[in-house]
């Protein structure tokens, strides 16, 4: 197994510790359990074990008691800005769920639990909203590691996220699922804690330590010895979710550490060795604490080198005690990557926190008038990512409702809410609902890559729902019952900013293409940028005007929204990633549905550019449908599940009769209510929102744009889809390499000719497909190239050694004409079967540009290469080979590829062209 090294790359573990809490029962009547200072060992013993370990420098290694949200955003904050390498996540103190879903909430030590109806955890942290900043860091790998009552809850976030994000994350829990521990003695570390200790020195033996080993033996050691505080007593087993690559990740170097020592360092032997009791290996020597310990404590620290902004062991100030109800800035307002949230807070919260600190039990929560209600159903919702927030809302307000009530006021359901890929969920359905039952193999496994089987789908397009129906032929072991009609609709917009957005209103509407020639005229440095096609269905649509929009070849439309990077995995992340930088947002419009303009602001910017929505009418919009899913065998339950679910569309969809989202005339109620608030339009009017409120205008948008394209056919998504994929899987690129005497002095080194084909091959990958020809021939000759290298795949080695062995300079003349015209032919012989990306680079010192003019040949040329329609990039070694005129810049305009020039950083803006053809690791 492959094994991440992180020694010698810029790591950070942030140790965050809740020992003792401002409130506690039975003194405060919203207070938590207890404290636990058991936590405050595990910081000081964890903290040696990480210097020891080799992998962390002792300024890498950060300890954190915070008090509330904000201290603790910050240091994280911190830490996921500075780790390169390994980032490392610790947390222990109180952790609570509530009673009708599976979200962890981490409690900081300001902390308050507030039961009733509607119960909140204050002065706590969702986990999901931890896992979403961490996904952004730029870390190799991240391992968190969960010390608390309800650790494996964490898992259901994780399972959540999409494949690239949890092929970097690792995560180990202390203990699996709806399980309080205890906190063992205060003397000691918690017991997991002591394990963790124990295993990162390798008890002894000098062995590297992984973070997979390590989490089979602790559970191991853990469910032998030890138990829950479940009634009756479970096993206890720590949990874990490996990083989705396979690949494990170092924690400790072995041999190369410093202490072996087995036993457990605590914070009361940190003070003895500081005293000069006895040194411990590893732990820094501080002043004895002359103060009693208790709220808001901790032993003062040693100052330590560190970068700006890290404080590795942070002294803590004297705060004075502040109200339970005083506000606090959300931190929700701090994400700006992915949300993927998994459970639907549902109703009354179960006052139930932990650890549990020794000898303190908690008894289970109370619903409605304080009679003990019995759990609810549980239901469970998959839906698109791009509408999940609107859905998660509406859901959430359905669960407290009295249509989710019983006779005697208890709750009949809860619903866990869920989104994953749009493509991915569309074919489970299809082709995979017998693995996403019984998963057979690694490699197809819908419970690993989704998540659980739902009972209900709600995708972003009707489209979606008919793409999923599996052949008649075919078995299938999932019933798709769809609505006959969509319950709610929100048109696809180009999302302009408002200094370069058209003024007149009647302006505002059109094909896209015209809409985005439109803007680059207005503003020629114009972008436009949409979101992942495969990952929404908001994407796909938006793919689907591209590919229709007078382009007849997917790789060329491509390029019109070509951006750095991958793209944005919904509308959403889109609109809150382009504030990041003040002039990628003033330029950059982005083709999005219209609700996010109002609703999709939810992100870290305050100073966005403001937008203007221009109405594509040959790009469908959304319109989600309400699925009912019904699973072979799924017998238990199986009345009151169908019962659950036909009041929840009942209530969702605003009517009982399906005609979905109601007629135009028809109250608003129900769900539609939230979607109304949240920017969507009447399904069976989209010109009329479904908010009687709702003024467009207020937010950008047209309250009857002149023409709305139709809903999305399940053809022209699966076609669109199919090109996107070819367009953007294993590319071509032929480089032509001007070889004529006059490049003699820009050939060697790094910056010469042959050295810059060799660094842009970093844009390639092994299936992609690339040749190499040299640019010069002697007079008469019947071909004005040689093949240096076959148009085939190589390993990057290979075809740069091939470079190195066979590029020369001849003493002849290029003839830049007759080279790239069978170029053009060669390539577009390649594509005729496909729209996988192509590309041409011709490198020169445009000395022989005079054989390229003669005769009328450069319009010759430049007509060949619009009809032929494959890009081609001029790297001219002349800082003026771009200029406005020349024949580099016309037939770079001509091909629709790139002039680059010596006046501008050649080297990477090829590599970056090289990248977006290719599916190498740079660009």
């Amino acid at each position: 197994m492959a094994r991440f090294d992180p020694r010698g790359k810029v790591n950070r573990a942030l140790l965050v510790g809740v020992p003792a809490y401002e409130f506690t029962q039975p003194g405060h009547p919203f207070g938590v359990p207890g404290n636990l200072e058991a936590v405050e060992h595990n910081l000081v013993g964890l903290g040696a074990a990480l210097r020891a370990g080799g992998v962390f420098a002792e300024q890498e290694i950060g300890v954190v008691r915070p008090r509330n949200v904000d201290e603790f955003d910050r240091r994280l904050d911190d830490a996921v800005d500075e780790a390169e390498g390994l980032l490392l996540l610790y947390f222990s103190g109180h952790g609570a769920v509530p009673s009708t879903g599976d979200e962890l909430w981490l409690l900081m030590r300001a902390a308050t639990i507030v039961a009733g109806t509607e119960s909140v955890f204050r002065g706590a942290v969702p986990w999901k909203s931890v896992l979403t900043v961490l996904t952004r860091t730029r870390a190799e790998h991240v391992v968190v590691v969960l010390d608390c009552c309800y650790a494996g809850n964490a898992s259901a976030a994780w399972d959540a996220l999409d494949t690239a994000q949890r092929r970097r994350i690792s995560l180990l829990m202390g203990v699996q699922a709806n399980n309080r521990i205890d906190a063992g003695d205060d003397d000691t570390p918690t017991p997991f804690t002591a394990q963790l200790i124990r295993g990162l020195r390798a008890e002894g033996d000098g062995a590297p330590v992984g973070f997979q080993g390590l989490a089979e033996r602790l559970r191991a050691y853990m469910s032998a010895h030890h138990t829950t505080l479940r009634d009756p007593a479970e096993p206890w087993e720590p949990q874990s979710r490996p990083a989705g690559s396979g690949t494990d990740v170092l924690l400790a170097a072995g041999a190369a550490t410093e202490a072996t020592e087995a036993a457990p360092v605590t914070a009361a032997t940190a003070v003895s060795a500081a005293a000069g009791v006895g040194a411990v290996p590893g732990v820094p020597v501080r002043d004895p604490d002359p103060a009693p310990r208790g709220p808001g404590r901790t032993p003062d620290a040693p100052d330590l080198p560190a970068r700006p902004g890290w404080a590795p062991w942070p002294l803590p100030r004297p705060r004075r005690p502040r109200p339970v109800g005083a506000a606090r800035r959300s931190a929700g307002r701090r994400l700006t990557g992915r949300t993927r949230a998994v459970a639907v807070t549902a109703g009354a919260l179960i006052v139930l926190a932990g650890l549990v600190p020794a000898g303190r039990l908690l008894a289970g929560g109370l619903l409605g008038d304080g009679q003990p209600c019995k759990p609810p159903l549980e239901l469970r919702l998959l839906t698109d990512p791009e509408i999940e927030s609107t859905v998660r809302k509406a859901t959430e307000v359905y669960l407290v409702s009295d249509e989710n009530r019983d006779g005697d006021g208890c709750r009949r359901s809860g619903i866990t809410v869920y989104s994953a890929g749009a493509a991915d969920v569309v074919a489970a359905f299809h082709d995979q609902s017998d693995p996403w039952q019984r998963p057979t193999s690694e490699a197809v496994n819908p419970q690993r890559d989704i998540g659980p089987q739902p009972d209900i789908w709600i995708p972003a397009t009707s489209a979606s729902a008919a793409r999923a129906r599996p052949p008649q032929d075919q078995r299938s072991y999932a019933e798709l019952l769809v609505d006959p009609a969509p319950f709610a609709y929100s048109p696809l917009v180009l999302a302009v900013p408002q200094q370069i957005a058209a003024e007149a209103v009647a302006d505002r509407s059109g094909g896209l293409r015209a809409l985005m020639d439109a803007l680059r005229t207005r503003e020629p440095t114009a972008e436009v940028r949409r979101p992942d096609p495969e990952h929404t269905d908001s994407g796909l649509v938006a793919t689907i005007g591209l590919y229709g929009a007078g382009e007849t070849n997917a790789a060329t439309a491509e390029g019109r929204v070509a951006q750095p990077g991958p793209p944005s995995p919904t509308g959403g992340n889109l609109l809150c990633a382009l504030p990041d930088d003040d002039s990628v947002d003033d330029r950059t419009a982005a083709l999005v549905p219209e609700f996010l303009l109002k609703s999709g602001v939810d992100c870290d910017s305050t100073t966005r550019a403001r937008r203007l929505a221009a109405y594509p009418d040959d790009a469908p919009g959304l319109d989600p449908t309400f699925v009912r899913v019904r699973w072979q065998e799924a017998d238990r339950d199986k009345g009151a599940r169908q019962d659950a679910v036909d009041r929840f569309r009942a209530w969702l969809t605003g009517t009982g009769g399906g005609t979905g989202g109601g007629k135009a005339g028809e109250e608003v109620r129900g769900g539609l209510v939230e979607f109304g608030k949240d920017g969507f339009r009447h399904a069976a009017s989209g010109h009329r929102p479904l908010a009687a409120d709702l003024t467009f205008s207020a937010f950008g948008a047209v309250g009857s744009p002149r023409a709305l394209a139709a809903p999305a056919r399940q053809s022209s998504m699966a076609a669109a889809l199919k090109e996107y994929r070819d367009a953007n899987g294993p590319g071509r690129v032929l480089f032509l390499l001007d070889s004529s005497g006059s490049m003699g002095d820009l050939w060697t080194g790094p910056g010469g000719a042959p050295g810059i084909v060799k660094q842009s091959l970093g844009g390639l990958g092994e299936q992609d497909e690339y040749g190499l020809w040299a640019v010069a021939a002697a007079p008469g000759a019947p071909l004005a190239h040689q093949e240096l290298l076959p148009f085939g795949r190589y390993r990057r080695e290979d075809a740069q050694r091939a470079v190195d062995q066979r590029a020369q300079v001849k003493d002849v003349e290029a003839d830049p004409y007759r080279a790239l015209t069978a170029a053009l032919d060669d390539m577009a012989r390649r594509g005729a079967d496909d729209d996988r990306p192509q590309l041409i680079v011709y490198i020169t010192d445009d000395e022989d540009n005079n054989r390229l003019t003669e005769g009328g040949r450069l319009d010759t040329l430049r007509a060949y290469a619009r009809d032929k329609k494959v890009p081609v990039v001029m790297a001219s070694l002349d800082s003026g080979g771009c200029d406005k005129g020349k024949p580099d810049a016309v037939l770079a305009e001509a091909s629709g590829g790139r002039c680059l020039d010596t006046s501008t950083d050649l080297v990477a803006g090829l590599r970056d062209e090289v990248a977006r053809a290719g599916t190498g690791d740079e660009g």
